[in-house]
Protein backbone atom coordinates (compact mmCIF):
# COMPACT_ATOMS: atom_id res chain seq x y z
CA UNK A 1 0.00 0.00 0.00
CA UNK A 2 1.40 3.07 -1.22
CA UNK A 3 0.22 6.66 0.36
CA UNK A 4 -0.36 9.47 -2.15
CA UNK A 5 -0.48 13.07 -1.48
CA UNK A 6 -1.71 15.82 -3.34
CA UNK A 7 -0.61 19.74 -2.43
CA UNK A 8 -2.26 22.95 -3.91
CA UNK A 9 -4.46 22.70 -7.15
CA UNK A 10 -3.60 19.34 -7.61
CA UNK A 11 -5.26 18.12 -4.43
CA UNK A 12 -7.92 20.75 -5.67
CA UNK A 13 -8.79 19.24 -9.20
CA UNK A 14 -8.51 15.32 -7.87
CA UNK A 15 -11.10 16.83 -4.55
CA UNK A 16 -8.84 14.69 -1.93
CA UNK A 17 -6.07 15.51 0.03
CA UNK A 18 -4.85 11.64 -0.27
CA UNK A 19 -5.43 8.42 -0.22
CA UNK A 20 -3.89 4.59 0.14
CA UNK A 21 -3.58 2.74 -2.76
CA UNK A 22 -2.13 -0.65 -4.33
CA UNK A 23 0.13 0.74 -7.40
CA UNK A 24 -0.56 -2.00 -10.19
CA UNK A 25 2.27 -3.84 -11.29
CA UNK A 26 3.53 -2.00 -14.57
CA UNK A 27 3.57 1.11 -12.58
CA UNK A 28 7.36 1.19 -12.37
CA UNK A 29 8.52 4.70 -12.27
CA UNK A 30 7.03 8.36 -11.62
CA UNK A 31 5.81 8.49 -15.19
CA UNK A 32 4.06 5.07 -15.09
CA UNK A 33 2.27 6.77 -12.02
CA UNK A 34 1.28 9.85 -13.70
CA UNK A 35 0.10 7.76 -16.26
CA UNK A 36 -1.82 5.27 -14.67
CA UNK A 37 -3.45 8.22 -12.50
CA UNK A 38 -4.50 10.44 -15.03
CA UNK A 39 -6.81 6.88 -16.14
CA UNK A 40 -8.44 6.70 -13.25
CA UNK A 41 -11.24 9.57 -13.85
CA UNK A 42 -11.93 13.20 -15.27
CA UNK A 43 -10.66 14.47 -12.01
CA UNK A 44 -7.46 13.04 -12.81
CA UNK A 45 -7.13 13.56 -16.38
CA UNK A 46 -8.11 17.58 -15.51
CA UNK A 47 -5.37 17.67 -13.01
CA UNK A 48 -2.86 15.57 -14.73
CA UNK A 49 -3.00 16.85 -18.23
CA UNK A 50 0.21 18.06 -17.92
CA UNK A 51 2.29 15.41 -16.12
CA UNK A 52 5.59 16.87 -16.74
CA UNK A 53 5.38 19.81 -15.16
CA UNK A 54 4.28 18.02 -11.94
CA UNK A 55 6.81 17.95 -9.42
CA UNK A 56 6.88 14.17 -6.99
CA UNK A 57 8.49 13.48 -3.79
CA UNK A 58 9.32 10.05 -2.89
CA UNK A 59 9.41 9.57 0.50
CA UNK A 60 9.70 13.35 1.23
CA UNK A 61 12.78 13.55 -1.37
CA UNK A 62 12.25 15.27 -4.53
CA UNK A 63 12.84 13.04 -7.61
CA UNK A 64 13.05 12.78 -11.70
CA UNK A 65 9.81 11.26 -13.46
CA UNK A 66 12.17 8.49 -14.17
CA UNK A 67 12.86 7.50 -10.63
CA UNK A 68 11.28 3.62 -9.84
CA UNK A 69 8.13 4.07 -7.29
CA UNK A 70 9.33 0.44 -6.04
CA UNK A 71 9.18 0.45 -2.10
CA UNK A 72 7.52 4.20 -2.02
CA UNK A 73 5.46 4.22 1.46
CA UNK A 74 4.40 7.63 -0.07
CA UNK A 75 4.51 9.74 -2.90
CA UNK A 76 3.50 13.63 -3.07
CA UNK A 77 2.67 15.21 -5.64
CA UNK A 78 2.79 19.05 -6.52
CA UNK A 79 2.07 21.37 -9.16
CA UNK A 80 5.24 23.83 -10.31
CA UNK A 81 6.36 26.20 -7.54
CA UNK A 82 5.76 30.09 -8.54
CA UNK A 83 7.24 32.57 -6.50
CA UNK A 84 9.62 34.98 -5.53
Amino acid sequence: MTKLIYFAWVRERIGKAEEDVDLPAEVKTVSDLLLWLKSRGEEFESALQHPEVIRVAINQEHVEHRETVAGAREIALFPPMTGG
